[in-house]
């Protein structure tokens, strides 16, 4: 169990918002505010469980103290929602669609002797604000990220977060994942997990190593982009610093990250910032496309195992037991595939005798999928994958020279996301802050792209006159 010094943490965590938001400019404060809370402060179960309400973790406290902080300071002068239809429909979509799910999880569902109550109008309720508590990251870098100095400053924010959080990660490398326990009073996940390749796999303060790993991959990635793009005052301590992280990832010993790091690090160092933004796009229509041929046996799920084992047996074991999972919980999201089965852990196998959950949700998509069907699955997929469709339609040719440097990259970066959380459930405000910017610096593409054609078209009309 979480202990005081926990509780403490979250407590103050508005505290340093505040301090964070009186010294620095409001887009680096927001930046610095989500990512030390996403990166120190406690993982849950440690979070202030009120009535009505959501929990309040470190997922959530963050934002909402920099959302009261500049509601506060600056008003609402901006409007919160995206300015396409497509963009407010995905995000009302996001927070609204729990309602139908309640409505449609009415009934209890038992496995024999076990049962799970149904869902009400409180449920529904609860779910909501939840759901406009994990977007609100979104919405926020949308408002207050979407230049490219902002970007930029994203990308620097997670270069030097890897670099700080390289220590704790090389003293857990050392001593085994001790941090949490030792600050916290727990471990936050099971212990075996972070033992890889005769060493360990650090976890630090976040949910499991794959997410610090993937957490690295992001430093990687911003800290090659920056060497390329910089000017030559900094690049040598640029390509020190990115040699150093990627060090780092490759001793974090997580396949896959170190997998996409390998991946995206040659394409922000070769390719334009047009090829970068189609690549990206490429991967994340991949990504979101997965599901759909999961559910028609489309993946060749026995030759990756059959590749896979030839490199590396206990990879492929771990990888056969995630599609048998994933094949179980898409029959049962199958049966309520609209708006799926709810909260309460009804989208899971459960034993009927004792009532343990049998299944496990890897993958965000299959926890998605299960808990609020397809439409919640399209809508949370399709907020991350908008940016990205925005930026493909502005960034034409004609334009390259406008658009900032700093947006290929986070688009790769946000791709690589929303393929990770295919094996893995790596939603983090993070994310979030990402797509937020993205989406924000999109719009400002149209509305410039926008006005441009009027007065063009004005001219045109007065030289005819």
């Amino acid at each position: 169990m979480p202990n005081p010094i926990a509780f403490l943490a979250l407590a103050i965590w508005p505290i340093v918002t505040m301090i964070l938001f009186l010294r620095l400019p409001r887009d680096r404060a927001l930046i610095w505010s989500l990512m030390l809370g996403y990166l120190f402060l406690p993982e849950p179960p440690a979070a202030f469980d009120l009535p009505l309400i959501p929990p309040l973790n470190k997922h959530n406290i963050p934002a909402l103290a920099s959302f009261l902080i500049l509601l506060w300071r600056d008003g609402q002068k901006v409007p919160i929602l995206p300015e396409s239809w497509v963009g407010r429909t995905l995000v009302l979509t996001f927070v609204l669609s729990p309602v139908m799910t309640v409505l449609t999880n009415e009934e209890p569902v038992f496995f024999g002797q076990v049962g799970l109550p149904g869902l009400t109008i409180k449920d529904a309720l609860a779910l909501i604000v939840q759901q406009s508590l994990l977007i609100l990251p979104f919405l926020l870098a949308r408002q207050h990220l979407a230049s490219g100095g902002a970007q930029r400053d994203l990308m620097v924010a997670l270069m030097v977060g890897g670099l700080l959080y390289s220590v704790p990660m090389l003293i857990e490398m050392r001593l085994s994942p001790q941090l949490n326990l030792w600050v916290y009073g727990y471990y936050q996940h099971l212990f075996g997990q972070s033992i890889r390749a005769g060493g360990y796999r650090p976890v630090v303060f976040l949910y499991h190593g794959l997410w610090v790993a993937f957490f690295m991959t992001t430093a990687v990635v911003s800290a090659w982009a920056l060497w390329r793009l910089d000017t030559q005052v900094t690049r040598f301590k640029r390509l020190l610093a990115a040699l150093y992280l990627f060090a780092i990832l490759v001793l974090a010993k997580s396949f896959g990250a170190l997998l996409f790091a390998l991946l995206l690090v040659p394409a922000v160092l070769l390719l334009s910032r047009l090829m970068q933004i189609r690549m990206a796009i490429v991967i994340a229509l991949l990504a979101v496309s997965y599901p759909v041929m999961k559910g028609v046996d489309l993946i060749p799920e026995e030759r990756l195992l059959d590749a896979i084992a030839s490199i590396e047996p206990e990879r492929a074991r771990s990888l056969e037991f995630r599609f048998d999972n994933e094949q179980t919980l898409l029959d049962r999201a199958y049966i309520k595939p609209v708006f799926g089965w709810g909260s309460w852990g009804r989208n899971h196998i459960l034993d009927p005798v004792s009532g343990n959950i049998l299944t496990v949700t890897d993958g965000r998509w299959i926890i998605l999928i299960g808990t609020y069907g397809w439409v919640g699955f399209l809508a949370e997929f399709g907020l991350l994958l908008w940016p990205l469709i925005l930026l493909w339609r502005e960034a034409i040719p004609s334009r390259r020279d406008a658009i900032s440097p700093m947006i290929a990259p986070l688009s790769l970066i946000l791709a690589i996301n929303l393929a990770d959380m295919l094996p893995n459930a790596t939603l983090t405000p993070l994310t979030w802050l990402i797509a937020g910017a993205l989406t924000g610096y999109a719009e400002q593409l149209r509305a410039e792209r926008l006005r441009l054609q009027k007065y063009t078209s004005k001219l045109s009309w007065q030289s005819v006159m």
